[in-house]
């Protein structure tokens, strides 16, 4: 099959590092609620906050592995015949971030979750972009986080690295455009979705630009590593795994 590409427009993205010993300054959420929230929620909260302001947005959320760790206490706790937390099993879910986040900004924007194991980020920036099209007034903003496996679930094939990234999908206020490419896959479901979100504005950047370029990027061990190493460096970038190659590239806005 075709290769697949879609074009994102970014005004703004940020990131926090999995080494990052210092914890994330989420301030801006009470702390009642604050002390209750694991590190994947606050390392989230943190990159969603520097890339919006007060205007309203749409999330869409990321995880290969969401809340497993505290989920994963819970069942130890249940398994010594200890009560569960309330507060614990509500913020178990994979969206418990977009819905703190939401509520700390009064915004009752829709928000939605996608886990894809290993290739989560990047099946995350397509339903973005998908999302985006079908209403370029109002901004998108993504916001992938994780962390990973407890030990308990032994060694987890393509495992993510930790870490966050949020990028604002807003074609008004874009510094540059993102290309995505989704390569070398058989999954007729996956070329159906992008094939329907890529029938806006697609053509900005010619397959043959990403064909050519292909020689010079630096592949990653997760998909992670790739797209922060393309928004940092504006080099290209791939990562390769589950029989598909995704790569990123990156273009400045013509001033």
């Amino acid at each position: 099959m075709p290769d697949l590409h879609w074009t994102i427009p970014v005004a703004r993205w940020s990131s926090w590092p999995a080494a990052a010993s210092a914890a994330p300054d989420i301030g801006f959420i009470e702390p009642i609620v604050r002390r209750r929230l694991s590190t994947l929620s606050r390392v989230a909260l943190k990159v969603a906050h520097d890339c919006v302001g007060q205007d309203e947005v749409r999330v869409v959320f990321a995880s290969r592995h969401g809340e497993l760790r505290r989920t994963t206490d819970i069942l130890r706790t249940i398994s010594t015949g200890e009560p569960v937390s309330p507060t614990a099993f509500s913020l178990s879910v994979l969206n418990a971030m977009t819905g703190v986040f939401g509520i700390a900004r009064g915004d009752r924007s829709a928000a939605s979750a996608i886990s894809a194991g290993a290739e989560t980020l990047g099946y995350a920036l397509l339903e973005a972009y998908a999302q985006y099209t079908t209403q370029p007034g109002s901004p998108v903003l993504l916001v992938y986080a994780d962390e990973p496996a407890d030990p308990a679930y032994g060694t987890i094939e393509d495992e993510v690295q930790g870490g966050a990234i949020a990028i604002l999908l807003n074609g008004e206020a874009a510094t540059g455009q993102l290309v995505c490419t989704l390569s070398g896959t058989g999954e007729p479901e996956a070329a159906e979705a992008a094939q329907e979100a890529n029938h806006a504005d697609t053509g900005n950047v010619a397959t043959a630009e990403a064909t050519a370029g292909a020689s010079t990027e630096e592949s990653f061990a997760t998909q992670s590593q790739a797209l922060q190493h393309c928004l940092e460096t504006g080099r290209p970038a791939v990562w390769q795994g589950a029989g598909a190659a995704w790569h990123w590239r990156w273009h400045e806005r013509a001033a």
